[in-house]
């Protein structure tokens, strides 16, 4: 009992540890690209600092296995380097006796994963969604601050306006150059206006001003002045289901619309607290390390293996949503391979005295073949 207490207290610490560390490193990274998003007018930036948390939620439960798989493995590893380990050994203690401190410790994150996985995380994809839909549906002009070049949602239009009425459908003195059949077009008006057609298509209607088309030094240059000018800034397409889609909506709704992007996506949303799980357990015999020497290579090959097991996760998802193969006989084989292989793990230590085991065979055929030469 104290063996277990003070081991939970020490997995709970590094755990700490570990999780500020990599969610540092993460709510950095999500920092970056959001402000660079925001910088280069994709969202706006009043929903930076909304963005950046509905980031960090949807990246929680991968940070939370990591967590728990990286301090499970500094905590075994350390034992066995400062020897406390043969200690347990001699004592009479298994290594399987370190599975009951580890669920104690791991369950909570399992549980805390499974409910980010399956209920929190859909809803901040939902809610990012959404306010990048919000910014995406404004007229262009509307996204256009006074005095800064803007371009559009479909990147072959800048604008610039100079000035903004109280109503954010009118304008001053805009600036707008494109690019029709190949031609550069430079269009300049006094003022502007958003008007909505009923099919739901947004068009700039632009008032006393000229239109340059080509470049003034060639023979096809053309100029013309209008008193009233019509361009459309967005149109009012089909919404169509994908990946993303699916990330948004509900555990409810997968099951509910069992199409190929919402069953891959229901296949990972299953897999991230078995993995939290089986990566908490397998951490325990990858541990093990010779005190005489480092353990910079069992950490590396611990990390491979997660690395491993994530991506062959996600390509079995690719599969399900590419319907190369279905979901009921995707979920489950991998896990239950790295279940199997735990066991193997946990057989192969507990039975490290054995006279049978692979090692004590080697050391015995190493030793004839030392006499034979």
């Amino acid at each position: 009992m104290i063996f277990q207490r003070s081991l939970q207290r020490e997995l709970v610490s590094t755990a700490g540890a570990v999780f500020t560390a990599i969610f540092t490193i993460i709510i950095t990274f999500m920092l970056i690209k959001i402000l660079g998003q925001a910088a280069g007018g994709k969202v706006a930036s009043t929903d930076v600092i909304a963005l950046i948390g509905f980031a960090a939620l949807n990246h929680m439960p991968i940070l939370l296995i990591l967590t728990g798989f990286i301090s499970v493995l500094m905590v075994v590893t350390r034992c066995y380097q400062d020897s406390e380990m043969v200690v347990w050994f001699a004592s009479g203690q298994s290594l399987v006796r370190w599975i009951r401190p580890v669920l104690g410790f791991g369950m909570p994150l399992v549980v805390l994963t499974a409910v980010l996985s399956l209920v929190v995380t859909p809803w901040a994809n939902r809610q990012s969604d959404e306010f990048k839909e919000r910014f995406e549906k404004r007229e262009d002009i509307a996204k256009v601050a006074p005095g800064k070049f803007q371009e559009s949602s479909s990147s072959d239009r800048i604008f610039f306006v100079e000035g903004i009425s109280g109503d954010v459908t009118k304008v001053q003195n805009v600036f707008v150059s494109g690019t029709e059949g190949g031609r550069t077009s430079v269009i300049v008006a006094k003022e502007g206006m958003i008007e909505t057609r009923p099919n739901g298509d947004k068009m700039l209607v632009m008032q006393k001003g000229r239109r340059y088309d080509g470049v003034a030094t060639q023979a096809d240059f053309q100029l013309m002045e209008f008193e009233r000018y019509t361009v459309r800034i967005a149109s009012k397409g089909p919404q169509l289901e994908n990946d993303q889609s699916s990330k948004a909506r509900s555990t409810q709704e997968l099951i509910r619309l069992p199409t190929i992007y919402n069953l891959g996506e229901l296949m990972w949303r299953i897999s991230l607290p078995v993995m939290a799980l089986l990566l908490m357990l397998l951490a325990i015999p990858l541990g093990f390390v010779n005190p005489r020497a480092g353990r910079s290579a069992n950490l590396i090959f611990a990390l491979l293996l997660y690395v491993t097991y994530s991506s062959l996760v996600s390509a079995l998802q690719s599969s399900v949503i590419q319907n190369r193969i279905k979901f009921s006989l995707a979920w489950w084989p991998l896990h239950l391979v790295f279940a199997l292989l735990i066991a193997f793990l946990f057989a192969w230590y507990v039975n490290v005295n054995s006279a049978w085991h692979p090692k004590v065979l080697w050391g015995r055929v190493k030793r004839c073949i030392w006499k034979i030469s």
